[in-house]
C-alpha cells in the first residue's frame, strides 16, 4: 500500500508540473476569459493543489478514476475495455517467451561447447539489441505485406466477439513481444543453469548414480528457478509497459493508444487512470513473483528480516 501511495503522489505531482492547464482540453482556439474560467472550474484546476490532491486521493480510495475531460466517459470502464486488448497481448507474448527461452537457455548452458549452444547465445544477444518497434515493422513487412498471411494491424470493432479476426490480429504483436522478451530472458536462464551445473548437489546426485539429465531435472531446475522467477516478474512488468510501443506499431486499441491520446489532449483523468492501473499491476506482479519464489524455495518461507 505504501508503494502504491508513493506512486500516486509522484503521478499527481508530475502531471501538475507539466506546462499549461488541463482546461485547455475543453476549449477552442478563440476561447474567451469567461469560457476559460468556466472550463477551469469544470475540471477543478482553479482549486489549490492541496484541495486537488485530497480530492484525487479520495477518489482513488474509492477506486473512482473520474471521467474524461474530452469524452465525458468514465475512465474505469474505458480502461476495462482497453485491457481486453492489452492483457491478452502481454500475457500471450510472455507465455510464448517462456516456452522459447527456457528450453533454449538450458540447451545454451548445457551445450555451450557445441556450435548450436554458442549460436543460441549469439542470437539472443542480437535479439536484445533489436528495438521492439523495428522487429514489429520487420514482421509486418515479411508476414503481412510480402507473404500476406496475417493482417498488418488493427483490431475488429466487435473485439473478441469476432474471435477469428481478433486472434489473427494478435499473432504478429504477440510474436514481437515474445521474441523480444525471450531474447532477454534466455540469458538469465542460461546463467542460472550454468550455476546449477557446477553446484555440489548435482555432483552429489551424479555420485549416487543419477545420470546428468535426471540430476538436472530432479535437483537442478527447482534450484535454478529461484533467481529466474524474480527476473520473470521484471520481464512480465516490462512486457506490460512495453505493450504501449507494440500497440502503436500495430494500431491496437489498448491502454497504450489510450495513454498517448490522453497525453496529447491533456486529459488528466485518462492519463492518471492508465498510469495508476499500470502501476498497480506492476506492483501486483512483483508481489506475485515474491510469493512464487517462497513457494518454490522453502528456505525463503522462514526468512525473517533483522533490524
Amino acid at each position: 500500500m505504501l508503494s502504491l501511495l508513493i506512486a500516486a503522489v509522484v503521478l499527481f505531482a508530475l502531471l501538475r508540473l507539466l506546462p499549461g492547464d488541463p482546461a485547455n482540453a475543453l476549449l477552442g482556439v478563440g476561447a474567451t476569459p469567461a469560457q476559460i474560467e468556466a472550463a477551469r472550474a469544470q475540471v477543478g484546476s482553479d482549486q489549490p493543489l492541496t484541495s486537488q490532491f485530497v480530492t484525487f486521493l479520495g477518489n482513488l480510495a474509492r477506486f473512482d478514476l473520474g471521467s474524461s475531460f474530452v469524452s465525458r466517459a468514465p475512465v474505469l470502464p474505458e480502461i476495462g475495455n482497453r485491457m481486453s486488448v492489452t492483457l491478452p497481448l502481454t500475457l500471450l507474448g510472455f507465455l510464448f517467451a517462456i516456452f522459447i527461452a527456457v528450453p533454449l537457455g538450458i540447451v545454451a548452458a548445457v551445450r555451450g561447447d557445441r556450435w548450436y549452444g554458442a549460436a543460441i547465445s549469439v542470437v539472443s544477444q542480437l535479439g536484445i539489441a533489436i528495438p521492439a518497434f523495428w522487429l514489429g515493422i520487420l514482421l509486418v513487412t515479411v508476414f503481412a505485406i510480402d507473404l500476406r498471411i496475417f493482417p498488418s494491424g488493427g483490431f475488429p470493432l466487435k473485439g473478441w466477439s469476432n474471435f477469428g479476426e481478433a486472434a489473427l490480429a494478435m499473432v504478429l504483436p504477440v510474436a514481437t513481444i515474445a521474441l523480444i522478451i525471450a531474447a532477454s530472458l534466455l540469458r538469465y536462464v542460461r546463467s542460472a543453469t550454468q550455476d546449477v551445473i557446477g553446484s555440489d548437489f548435482i555432483r552429489t546426485a551424479r555420485a549416487l548414480g543419477a545420470n546428468f539429465p535426471e540430476a538436472l531435472i530432479r535437483h537442478g531446475i527447482r534450484n535454478g528457478a529461484v533467481p529466474v522467477i524474480s527476473i520473470l516478474g521484471i520481464e512480465l512488468a516490462t512486457s506490460f509497459l512495453g505493450a504501449v510501443v507494440i500497440e502503436r506499431v500495430f494500431t491496437l486499441p489498448g491502454l497504450g493508444s489510450m495513454l498517448l491520446l490522453a497525453i496529447s489532449q491533456r486529459d488528466y483523468p485518462n492519463v492518471q487512470g492508465v498510469l495508476f492501473v499500470s502501476t498497480l499491476l506492476v506492483l501486483v506482479i512483483g508481489f506475485g513473483a515474491d510469493l512464487l519464489q517462497r513457494f518454490v524455495d522453502p528456505r525463503l518461507r522462514g526468512r525473517v528480516s533483522t533490524p
